[in-house]
């Protein structure tokens, strides 16, 4: 049995339930969106975020309906910003699948991704889940506004840590927070136990980025070989922020100047990744990444200990022990 496995362990009914759920959830009289969400569910990954939605609530009571709805909003919401953002940046993959826009063109892709959002939406509405969509909302608006935030910044490149944390908070982190307190807030309305899990998922879904920021820069003994992904699309980083902050000034204007006009240049991308390891930027990333796990864990400390709690902990140190 691998990790993921293990983790689901306690869940593993409950995910297979969710399955049947999620795909009623989509249903529809044409059959072209028949044919194309069939797609977008036979591509599904770890499904980390339905995880985290029946972990967290199975740490606090029962699994009921409500929570099948709230990780089928997540994901009905999720996806939808998945199949715009894929139009936007143009990109004809996702995980190794063709994406939607790659097979059926922008447009039907940006109207499946209208559709599935209104279908969250609707989901809620008919259930009065009006508590449930009110968290998945806020992170939704979150998300875009961390994105927009990026791609303002990106154009300067004058990101402080302070700002690169709001990034990510907002991007990465606010998305897996409202799994956890979606998922606690479908079995009771106790605002400190919903609160006590939204930290929780803040925590590790900063944590989960941060490790993300690193496989960037990855070594053959870690994590692969060198890759400059977010350095040829001008992102901001965690190790290169400290890198740039703890440099002289004219090392900084060289890097800067090469992420901003030789970024798809190899031989430059690479000057970068080694400058960053020489900086200590790697160390640094890797020490706060620990800080943020310890915060999360600190969360779950004052929950009853069980089988979902054990899976929760497993799950926020894989999130930063995963390989790729």
């Amino acid at each position: 049995m691998n990790i993921v496995d293990q983790i689901k362990a306690p869940i593993t009914k409950h995910m297979d339930e969710f399955e049947i759920k999620f795909k009623q959830s989509m249903k529809s009289n044409v059959p072209l969106l028949n044919k194309i969400t069939g797609y977008i569910v036979k591509r599904k990954g770890k499904q980390m975020r339905p995880m985290f939605v029946f972990l967290s609530a199975q740490c606090v009571g029962e699994i009921n309906e409500s929570t099948y709805r709230a990780a089928s909003l997540i994901e009905l919401l999720h996806t939808a910003t998945l199949v715009h953002d894929d139009v936007v940046d143009d990109s004809n993959e996702r995980r190794g699948f063709f994406s939607v826009n790659a097979l059926w063109k922008n447009k039907i892709a940006v109207l499946i991704g209208d559709f599935l959002l209104s279908s969250g939406l609707l989901l809620s509405i008919d259930n009065s889940d009006f508590h449930l969509l009110k968290i998945v909302s806020n992170a939704v608006r979150e998300m875009s506004e961390g994105e927009l935030l990026q791609i303002e910044k990106a154009r300067k490149l004058d990101i402080s840590e302070e700002i690169y944390f709001e990034i990510i908070r907002k991007k990465t982190a606010t998305l897996i927070a409202a799994c956890c307190a979606a998922g606690v807030a479908s079995l009771t309305d106790d605002k400190k136990v919903i609160d006590q899990f939204l930290d929780f998922g803040i925590n590790t879904g900063i944590a989960f980025q941060i490790k993300d920021d690193l496989f960037d820069f990855g070594d053959d003994t870690s994590i692969g070989k060198p890759t400059g992904i977010d350095i040829k699309e001008k992102k901001m980083t965690l190790p290169l922020i400290y890198a740039l902050n703890n440099c002289t000034w004219s090392e900084k204007r060289k890097m800067i100047n090469i992420i901003k006009n030789h970024n798809d240049d190899p031989i430059k991308v690479a000057e970068v990744v080694s400058f960053v390891h020489q900086k200590g930027g790697i160390d640094y990333a890797e020490k706060v990444m620990q800080q943020f796990k310890e915060k999360s864990l600190s969360c779950l400390e004052t929950v009853k200990d069980s089988p979902s709690k054990q899976s929760l902990i497993q799950l926020v140190n894989y999130s930063i022990e995963r390989k790729k």
